[in-house]
């Protein structure tokens, strides 16, 4: 059995999640995941499966940060208004993250990448040498 590396997994969390495949992107998170975002804490894939339904996000990654257990994603976030169908200009949010064996345990939201790596335990050092998602 192949072990997914922290990094990956987040890579193909972000596949799944652009590309619209919940399920792909569920079997990648922990059954009582933690989700901190604007609108509080939650836990569980099903409050996954209900934002990723509700949210219509797309997240372009930028830049990747990783060390031990913890990965951090800046990423340009735009949204699809579902009663327009109109995609909101991209902002540039950042995503903590901490991986239990191959899978996402905790995912929080943050509006700058400096307090997303303070949150994680992460700084600029740790920062992956590539642009954009990590190749497969």
């Amino acid at each position: 059995m192949t072990t997914t590396s922290p990094a990956e997994a987040v890579r193909i969390w972000h596949d799944a999640l652009n590309e619209g495949d919940i399920d792909r992107l569920l079997d990648h998170v922990t059954d009582d995941v933690e989700v901190t975002g604007p609108r509080g804490t939650s836990r569980g894939a099903d409050v996954i499966r209900e934002w990723v339904g509700r949210a219509g996000m797309q997240l372009v990654p930028v830049r990747w940060f990783a060390r031990g257990d913890q990965v951090v994603v800046e990423a340009e976030a735009a949204w699809t208004d579902a009663a327009t169908g109109l995609v909101s200009e991209p902002v540039l949010t950042a995503t903590a993250f901490r991986v239990v064996g191959g899978r996402i345990a905790r995912l929080a939201r943050y509006d700058d990448v400096g307090t997303a790596l303070n949150a994680a335990g992460l700084t600029e050092a740790d920062m992956l040498p590539i642009e954009g998602p990590p190749p497969s």
